[in-house]
Formats: structure tokens, sequence, C-alpha cells
């Protein structure tokens, strides 16, 4: 190959999304493409677009390597399953192996090979849009989620026709973004680098896979597309990792921007030098790389080793033996077997945070009346961030409630709209509430306002919607919130006045169905929170993790004045992590532990310590608990958080039902990294106290001793 072909192979340009080649926009990928000076191309979609330009590549350039076409594939191709921080909830990752599955048949149909997905950014702040693709504030969930959605894509054979290379991303710590600012500062000890943001990505290695993109943000002050440290000396020297390293939309070129380049040469220089492979939209690699090799900036041995990984990824893909796809196979719309999993998953999800006087699940006999209120009420606006252009519309909840409660009046006001202050359809729907016996409120959150670069100073509900809670809620007729939206919400002020409450997040194609089966009892909610609600955004950030302190606020002692704490709202979160109620009741025992005494020797040679823990269904119907299992570090030479998740479990019981579940810990569970920039792993000697609940406030207890 030569230098200008080597370095053709790292870069990625952007196509015009359904612009076929020949088009005015696309004329600079094909041009590279036929002077074999293009290693892919992002947002082609559809089987005719992409076997047309593959063609180019493959037939007209001098060595005919075959391209690779990568997309946002984030929660659905054509079948929209739950915004990912929803698949959270389900503490199940079945549900995002589902999503991941469908996703790569729909989407490898079409000739897409690469998705840039998961995204396995742990994050404590609900103000940054993109916490609606990530699953939430602990790195244990996150890592499980990862690995299953990882697997889902890319099964055990990426050359399948129903198979795509997954993408974890962003690498690394983007998550941790000053001020919930999208591509903001993040400055970070080394032990928590390790101990909250690395985990995922391990693991996601370790689980094969094939890329991992680059983060926009600085990490310690320097630019993550630069940053030798991580990508180098951690990704691909410490961890093993052999695939591609991509770059996002032109974050090389944004080093210059940084203050971390002076121009456009600096720019590759420092990130082809750090780790990156492949640099996407930006053109500084190829713009530069030859001047960069003659000046020995850049070595021939790294230039060969980032074209060999991008070969690498296109040999395990199967391109250079079938780089097109069969047209005639294509999917082009969402099949009933995709459907059923997204409405499963989307009710699965959800998480019934409030149920008082047991209103829910909706009883309503014959001749019975219900309004369904709110902006969201008839809307289709219910699929979330990163939804793929000509995606089908969510189902409403109204027309989904409507087929499920055929023998009941069920209608239907507006009330206010999603934004803006106009209240003149108060009257309505305070008017529709009291002519009813039961209202069922549709509130929340544009898809719009969360994904990539929205970002909210605020976290109440937009526009007028509270006002539209408190005036039907005054009404007195029982009132149900359906809660939409993809971050947490600060609902305390009205979240008293209302009966019940459901978080349903971004459900996806089926969302009224699923709102619905859950609403009436078709299926029990069981989903729990993978991120802490606030009370107002001034706790942010607010964590069930977090660092002791010197002076702990102790909720017995309110009135003493030098402990940690706001004087001016209430300590703690309006809901905590792992919170979520059921239609029955479950009765959490205490651990037991295989053994109550090990040594630190025995846990580094792998032993482990089993934990079973009783589970027994208290209710009166079938329901699904998740028994979650934290450990505490009382005392260690770097302060751990006050718990940690290190194991769950979602099962499902019949009245009466008592079943044991169980757990293994061992020293990846128990100690942690110092601040060691070589990485150093510890597991010190002492007690670890082991707790076992649906929730992180569960207060059962077992002491495990570390000799």
């Amino acid at each position: 190959m030569t230098v200008e072909e080597k370095l053709g192979q790292l870069q990625q340009l952007a196509w015009a999304w359904d612009t076929g080649p020949g088009g005015g926009d696309t004329a600079a990928a094909e041009a590279a493409a036929r002077h074999g000076l293009l290693g892919s191309v992002l947002n082609v979609v559809g089987a005719k677009a992409s076997n047309a330009l593959q063609r180019i590549a493959v037939r007209e350039s001098r060595l005919g390597i075959p391209l690779v076409f990568g997309l946002d594939v984030i929660h659905g191709f054509h079948t929209t399953f739950p915004i990912p921080l929803g698949q959270a909830a389900a503490f199940d990752p079945a549900v995002t192996v589902a999503d991941a599955e469908v996703s790569a048949r729909e989407a490898r149909s079409n000739g897409i090979h690469w998705t840039f997905s998961p995204m396995m950014d742990v994050t404590r702040e609900p103000r940054w849009g993109r916490i609606a693709e990530s699953t939430g504030e602990d790195p244990y969930l996150t890592t499980v989620y990862a690995v299953a959605k990882v697997r889902g894509y890319q099964g055990d054979d990426l050359r399948a026709p129903d198979r795509i290379a997954a993408c974890a991303k962003h690498f690394v710590a983007y998550g941790g973004a000053e001020g919930g600012r999208d591509y903001n500062t993040v400055d970070v000890s080394e032990q928590r680098l390790r101990n909250l943001y690395l985990p995922p990505f391990k693991a996601a290695v370790d689980a094969g896979a094939a890329t991992v993109m680059a983060a926009f943000n600085t990490v310690n002050g320097v630019p993550a597309h630069g940053n030798a440290h991580t990508l180098t000396g951690i990704l691909k020297e410490s961890w093993g990792f052999d695939g591609v390293v991509v770059s996002d939309w032109t974050g090389v070129l944004e080093l210059v921007m940084h203050g971390a380049a002076v121009d456009e040469a600096e720019a590759a220089r420092r990130s082809l030098t750090a780790g990156v492979d492949m640099e996407m939209v930006s053109t500084t690699f190829a713009g530069h790389g030859r001047d960069l090799l003659a000046s020995g900036a850049l070595t021939g041995e790294r230039l060969d080793d980032a074209v060999s990984r991008v070969l690498r990824l296109k040999l395990r893909l199967g391109l250079f033996d079938r780089p097109y796809v069969e047209e005639s196979a294509a999917l082009h719309a969402p099949s009933a077997r995709a459907r059923a999993a997204a409405r499963e998953a989307a009710s699965r999800c959800m998480v019934l945070l409030r149920n008082e006087n047991a209103l829910l699940p909706l009883e309503m006999p014959a001749g019975s009346s219900l309004a369904v209120v709110g902006p969201f009420a008839d809307s289709g606006d219910l699929l979330g961030t990163w939804t793929l252009p000509g995606a089908p519309e969510a189902v409403p909840v109204l027309s989904a409630l409507r087929d499920a409660l055929p023998d009941t009046d069920v209608r239907h006001a507006l009330g206010v709209t999603a934004e803006g202050a106009d209240t003149s359809g108060l009257a309505e729907a305070v008017a529709a509430a009291e002519a009813v016996d039961t209202v069922v409120l549709v509130v929340g959150e544009p898809s719009a306002l969360s994904g990539e670069a929205a970002v909210r100073s605020e976290l109440g509900l937009p526009g007028a919607q509270e006002q539209l809670i408190e005036a039907v809620a005054a009404t007195g007729t029982p009132c149900v919130v359906v809660l939409v939206g993809g971050r947490p919400l600060t609902i305390g002020r009205w979240a008293d006045k209302v009966s019940a409450i459901v978080m349903a997040w971004h459900p996806g194609i089926e969302a009224g169905p699923a709102v619905a089966d859950v609403l009436t009892g078709a299926v029990v909610p069981g989903g729990k929170l993978p991120v802490t609600f606030p009370r107002v955004v001034g706790q942010v950030p607010l964590h069930y993790d977090h660092e002791r302190t010197g002076r702990p606020y102790n909720p017995a002692e309110p009135g003493v004045k030098y402990v940690s704490k706001y004087l001016d709202v209430a300590d703690g979160p309006a809901f905590t992590f792992g919170h979520g109620l059921s239609y029955t009741t479950f009765e959490v025992g205490e651990p037991r532990l295989s053994r109550e005494r090990i040594t630190s020797v025995e846990l580094r040679a792998g032993a482990r310590v089993e934990v079973s823990v009783p589970v027994r269904n208290t209710g009166g119907r079938e329901g699904e608990e998740v028994v979650q299992l934290y450990i505490e570090d009382p005392a260690a030479t770097i302060v751990q958080p006050v718990r940690r998740l290190r194991g769950f479990q979602r099962v499902r019981l019949a009245p009466g039902e008592e079943r044991h579940v169980r757990f293994l810990l061992g020293a990846d569970d128990i100690g942690y990294w110092t601040n060691d920039p070589d990485g150093v792993f510890t597991v010190e000697p002492g007690e670890i106290h082991l707790h076992t609940g649906n929730s992180s406030r569960t207060g059962t207890r077992r002491t495990l001793l570390i000799t």
C-alpha cells in the first residue's frame, strides 16, 4: 500500500443520509472511495445506496479494499426500543440484548456493519442530555449492560448477516463533564477514573467489543483524542485491545479548539501518536500524515498499526469475501416479532414510583370513565433521542388505553402543550377531570430535550405542565401521572398531590401499548431507578454511592448545624437509586455467606464468597422483584463510597413463593484501584459489610472479614 492508501484507510467521511451516489453532497466520499483513499463512511442508509458506494470502492480503486459502513444505531434501527437509560431501569440485561439483536438484524440487512453504541459513560449529571444514552450513575450496572449489548450486537461471529460491530464509547469520563455541559472539562483523580469510569470499558473489551470511540472532553487537562495515557497506556497496552479506536465527529480537529494543538498538523500528530486509529469527518490524518512521516513526528510502525487494526475489523466482518448485502433481503419496517419485543422491553423498563391507596392497576368496570390528559397523551413523540430518519412514530397512549379498555368511556383533553406558557386549555382539562372516575396525566419532556447538546439548567417539567398537574389534582379525582422523558426530573413539588406516578422514560415505538399494559395490570411493574431523582437541581450531583465526609448528616439529629447538608431542602433525594414499587409486596431477607472470613491472598487467587439471599412474595399477585446486593468498606486507605452495587437479579414469584438468590463476590467486587497512574489494584484487610434488599437504602447487613 502507498502512504496515501494507508492514510485513506484511516479516513471516515459522512454521507448525506438517503442520498445515493451522484448526489451533490456525496462527491468527496465517492472520489475518495474511487481512488482508494477512504476506509469508512457513516450515515449511508439502505442496502441499495451502500451497495452502490461499495461497488465504487471494490471495483474501481486500485486495491479493491471494501468500505465499512457505520451508523448511530443507539436503541433501534426501524424498531425503536426504550432509550438506554430506560433499558437500565429494567435491571435485566436481557432487555438490552433484545434491542441489540433486533437492531443488528435490521441494520445489517440495510448495509450497516458498525454501530456507534453502546454508550457506557457513567454519569451523575441529570442536566447532561446524554444521560438518556447512558445506563445511569452506577459502574456495576453499566458494566453488566455494556457487556450484554456488545454481545447482543456482535454475537459469536461478526461475519453473520444479522450481526454488527459494537463501539464502546466515549473513552473516557465523558459523563463527568463539569456543570453537565456537553463537551466540557473533566478533572478526575486516577482512582476515580479507574473505579468509576473505566470498569464498563474494560468489561466491554474483555467481551470482544470490536471498536472504541474517543470522548470529546479533556481528562485532567488532556483532550481524550490526544490522551496517550488512556488510549494507549490503559486501553491498548494494559488491556491488550487490538480493535479500532475511532474519533468522534471532528474530534481530532477539535484539539485545536481545545488549545492542545496549534494547527491541524499538530492535532493529527497528537491524536495518531496517542492512539486514535480512524478519523471521523475531519481530514487531518489524510491531509498531514505524509509530512508527519517525513519529519519523523509519526513513525511508520504506528501508521501500519492503525491500518492493520482497520483492515482486521473488515476481515472480522467478512467484507473481503462478502462486501455487499442482498438488496432483496433488506428489512424496511418493524416486524410483528420486533414490535412485540419492543413492547415487552418498554413495559419491563417502567418504574412505579408512587402508588397511594393502590390506585394502580386501574380497576375500570364496564361503564366507568377515564380522562387521558396532557401533552403526551395523544402524541407519537415518545421515541426519545437518537432515532433514525424514517423510523415509525410511537403508538400513542390514548389509542392504546382505548384498545385496552373497550368498556370504559375514555376521554381526552390536551390541557397544555409540552413547552410554552399558554394555559388556555387548563379549564378544559379540569372539566374533563371532574367528569370522570380516574385521570391519567401523560406529561414530561419532548424527545428533543435530551440527547447530545441538549443540556438543561433546570430539571422541572417544561412549560406549564406542573400547573396542569396541580389543577387536575385539585379536582379530587384520583390521578395517575405517567412521566416520560430522558433524564431524572425534579418532581418533588407535585409528587404528593397525585395518587400514582409511573416513570415510563421515552419508551420507544410501542410506548402506548406498554404504558397501557402497566396501568391495567396486564404487566406488573418491576423496574427500578438506575439513577437518583433529586428534589431540586441544586442538589446535583446527587448519587447513592457518594463518599463519606468527616461530618455526615444524621436524620436523627436534624438540628445539628456543622454537618454536610443544605439549609433550604430536605436531605437526600426524592427517589433513590434502585427504588421501584410493584402491585404486590416482597420481603428480602438477610444475606447468608458461604464463609465469613477469607484472606486477601485467596481473593487475589480467584476465590469467591457465595452470598445467598431469600426473597418472598408476600402479596396477593404474581410479580417481579429486583434483589440487590451492596457492599460497604467502612475503613480503607482511600475513602470508599458508602455503598457499591455488586449484584442484582430480577426474579418472578407467585404469591407466597420464596426463592434464594445467589451472588458470588470476588476480588474485583471487594477491592479498589489506587491513585497510582500505572494502575494498582488492592484488596485490603478489614471488615466488609454486605447489604441486601430492593433499593440502595436497604438496611439488612452481614459482615465479611478480610484477613
